[in-house]
């Protein structure tokens, strides 16, 4: 978690510091200065909204292709007209021709006709309402198409039954390919709606993540429960264990191991003590915590998080703008050819082949698929990435990803796992095994909760080896720490505070620490970031689709090497948040 910088960086704390988080610019920054997660980074400023975001309404994003969202709710509207259009669909041929499903009997048009009527109404409502929207913008595009196929079909069908019994001549309606057609625009908007509806829930479990109500220190220690949206910058908190945290703010007393997974996909939770940063909607372990409100309502971390997936859903991207252009187009291209037809067969036959070459055209011209498809999929994918921890900002960036042929990763937490552990382990003089190196080693790490310390621990642990009993134990600042056991002194310290070099090989990016007993070195420690098993995965498949990883860190010169070589990378090392930006 450190920046790996070999001057002994053994005992400062290196824990997260989520005060780097400046609210207000939020520029490009990784929450952790050396730490970009696969988190959520914003890289503008977020417009400040409501507290009541959260629950704001999915049916009504307007944006001219999302503007008939308002019109009624798709799935009733589907549900109640599929069973008027199951029995059109049974009882009128398909272009003429009767399908083994179907059957007729006298008067069956008729019937067909008034369901087609009331489906009409009904089904077909919210189409015609969109239209409606669309004319007054002077941009017809989806909505009018729609409502142009389904009353063409309409009313030649309605005709032509009209016709049949009037002047006894056979002419082909269209009830099915009405029938099919609305039933299949309702329910491709309806599972569109759906699609947003879940995409919005991302922000719902968002919300949800902040508890209703807050534990209030008062001044005379006692504790008054408080709604959350009530509390106010300053305030004291008290966070119980296994609680999530009501409002981001600071750590006052107490320390405990805080999980925020959900806020920067590091699924470990991490050590927070007094001083440190913690973020409203995070989940707090088996300590209780006091903390000092520091951002509440839509200044909060989280509140920030939903504007961001709320613009980006409200964004129309690129396909779905060029979607709406090309239905907009095909609306008038539709009319034309459909005159141009009307004119030609009423030159070349009659007015009755005219007029039904005019309506094929008019209702073949509907487009099923771009209706549905391009919405669909793009509302399918926001909604999907908001569920699995990925922020889209801005929709048109997803799809011009498909174009991307540089990947810039993070290295801590990102390619590796974040941790420390013990690379290798060695003796210096012969004299001691390497099991007696690891006892003394975990002694004198015994009672520190720094992170290499604890693999230090750890590594002993698995080991199944006794750590040696300490009499006394202090830190020396910059240096390491020290300690007597059995009348001996030992000292466990950074190459640089022992101040000559010792024979062993480091691995690339490791941190090396000397064990001296009475001023002699006799054992070395290398510890070490682990690459993720999934490191090498990753950089193959982006390798074999022909994108460039190069690999951004905070980390120092060496650090940075060891992984990249690891990996067969490009990497550059020393970088700022806004250098990585």
């Amino acid at each position: 978690m450190a920046k790996n910088d070999k001057d002994h960086h053994h005992h400062q704390d290196e824990q997260v510091d989520h005060s780097k988080m400046d609210h207000s610019k939020h520029v490009g920054h990784s929450y952790h200065e050396d730490q970009v997660k696969e988190g959520i980074q914003d890289d503008s400023n977020p417009a400040k909204i409501h507290d009541d975001h959260a629950h704001h309404n999915h049916g009504g994003h307007d944006h001219s292709d999302h503007g008939h969202h308002h019109h009624g709710n798709f799935k009733e509207i589907f549900l109640k007209s599929l069973p008027l259009g199951i029995v059109i669909l049974l009882l009128s041929p398909m272009m003429d021709v009767r399908l083994p499903f179907q059957f007729t009997f006298p008067y069956s048009d008729i019937v067909v006709a008034v369901l087609a009527t009331i489906l009409l109404v009904y089904g077909g409502k919210p189409f015609y309402q969109g239209a409606i929207a669309e004319f007054k913008e002077k941009a017809p595009g989806m909505m009018a198409l729609i409502s142009l196929g389904i009353s063409v079909s309409y009313l030649y069908s309605i005709y032509a039954v009209l016709a049949r019994y009037v002047t006894g001549d056979h002419i082909m309606d269209f009830f099915f390919e009405f029938a099919s057609l609305l039933l299949i625009m309702l329910l491709g908007h309806w599972i569109e709606m759906k699609a947003i509806g879940e995409a919005g829930d991302a922000q719902k479990s968002l919300a949800e993540l902040v508890p209703k109500d807050a534990h209030v220190v008062l001044e005379d220690d006692s504790i008054e429960t408080r709604p959350v949206n009530e509390l106010k910058v300053g305030d004291l908190v008290r966070v119980q264990a296994g609680e999530n945290v009501p409002a981001d703010g600071i750590i006052k007393r107490g320390t405990s191991r805080i999980n925020e997974a959900l806020l920067t996909g590091e699924s470990k939770p991490i050590e927070k003590g007094a001083g440190d940063k913690v973020i409203g909607g995070s989940t707090n372990g088996a300590g209780i915590i006091y903390l000092e409100v520091q951002e509440t309502g839509d200044q909060s971390f989280i509140s920030q998080v939903q504007t961001l997936i709320s613009q980006a859903q409200d964004q129309p991207s690129r396909a779905e703008n060029l979607a709406q252009k090309v239905a907009g187009w095909l609306f008038y291209i539709a009319i034309a050819a459909a005159f141009l037809a009307f004119v030609v067969w009423l030159y070349i036959a009659d007015i009755q082949t005219a007029v039904l070459f005019t309506v094929t055209t008019l209702v073949i011209a509907c487009p099923h698929a771009l209706g549905l498809a391009i919405p669909l999929v793009i509302a399918r994918s926001t909604s999907l990435g908001a569920s699995r921890g990925l922020l889209v900002k801005d929709r048109e960036a997803l799809e011009l990803a498909t174009k991307a042929d540089v990947m810039i990763l993070d290295k801590t937490g990102t390619l590796t796992t974040g941790e420390f552990k013990v690379l290798n382990m060695e003796t210096l003089d012969g004299q001691h095994t390497e099991a007696e190196i690891a006892a003394l080693m975990a002694g004198i790490e015994g009672g520190s909760s720094h992170p290499i310390a604890q693999s230090i621990v750890k590594y002993a642990e698995k080991q199944g080896i006794q750590p040696v009993h300490f009499d006394s134990i202090d830190v020396v600042s910059g240096a390491g720490i020290e300690g007597n056991a059995n009348g001996r002194k030992y000292e466990l310290i950074s190459q640089k505070a022992l101040g000559r070099d010792v024979a062993v090989d480091v691995p690339k990016g490791a941190t090396l620490s000397i064990l001296v007993e009475d001023g002699n070195p006799i054992g070395t420690v290398a510890l070490g970031d682990e690459l993720k098993e999934t490191s090498r995965t990753l950089i193959q498949a982006l390798k074999h689709y022909n994108i460039k990883p190069i690999m951004a860190t905070g980390d120092n010169e060496t650090a940075a090497q060891g992984v990249a070589e690891e990996l067969g990378i490009e990497y550059r090392a020393n970088q700022s948040p806004q250098d990585k930006y």
